[in-house]
């Protein structure tokens, strides 16, 4: 099955060059969600176009990316120390894309989810060990049957706290695939200002806690066999 979705999907396998990108627009063209369907906690925060407001002073911003971002979504909930999360767009070229151009992977941009938490490194790390035994981040642009570089696997940091911890953090579970005679990472590990624009935009409101939602939706997010211990 995977070698077919390969070959009907090899057209977006490479990245697209910020030239070649679609031009985008000034704005969001879709009104933004704000209260999380599951935590009632604000997406937006200070970033809210309208009407900003903060989040908790120690909060601090990641965002995550492997594959279809319901499922990542759903896991960045469930850690203990997450504040908000939100379905969204980084690592691009085209502003303020929408998932139909985000799809077609002439955007550049990866299909994320941002993740704001509380708790510092200790909900960072516990982030990071649910996030890479929870897909395969040994597949390059492609997750299970979805295939193109908006399904690639990526972690891209704010600070260069996290960016260290980021890095360990990967040394340590290519290790354990390492053990396991699993592949190489592929993951790409930036920060989110050196990925693409620099800029994460939220998704349409009908992407936001899209599993919490539609329970029986679909998501092809699980253990991948390979624990991580950090």
């Amino acid at each position: 099955m995977w070698q077919m979705m390969d070959l009907l999907y090899a057209h977006k396998k490479d990245m697209v060059a910020p030239e070649d990108a679609l031009p985008g627009r000034a704005d969001y063209p879709y009104p933004l969600a704000r209260e999380h369907a599951v935590l009632g906690t604000d997406m937006l925060g200070p970033d809210a176009p309208q009407d900003p407001r903060p989040w908790p002073e120690d909060a601090e911003e990641l965002i995550l990316a492997g594959g279809c971002f319901w499922g990542i979504e759903r896991i960045a909930w469930q850690v203990p120390g997450v504040h908000t999360t939100s379905s969204g767009y980084a690592g691009g070229y085209t502003p303020h894309p929408t998932y139909e151009e985000v799809f077609s992977a002439r955007t550049g941009h990866a299909e994320a989810v941002r993740v704001i938490y509380t708790g510092g490194e200790e909900t960072l790390r516990d982030l990071l060990a649910e996030f890479w035994q929870q897909h395969d981040p040994t597949t390059a642009n492609r997750q299970g049957n979805d295939v193109g570089t908006e399904y690639r696997s990526a972690v891209y940091w704010t600070t260069e706290a996290q960016g260290e911890v980021v890095r360990d953090s990967a040394v340590r579970y290519q290790e354990a695939l390492d053990a396991a005679g699993r592949g190489a990472i592929t993951t790409e590990l930036s920060p989110l200002a050196e990925a693409g624009d620099g800029i994460y935009y939220t998704a349409e409101p009908e992407h936001q806690q899209y599993l919490a939602k539609n329970p029986s939706g679909y998501c092809n997010h699980g253990f991948n066999g390979v624990a991580c211990s950090l």
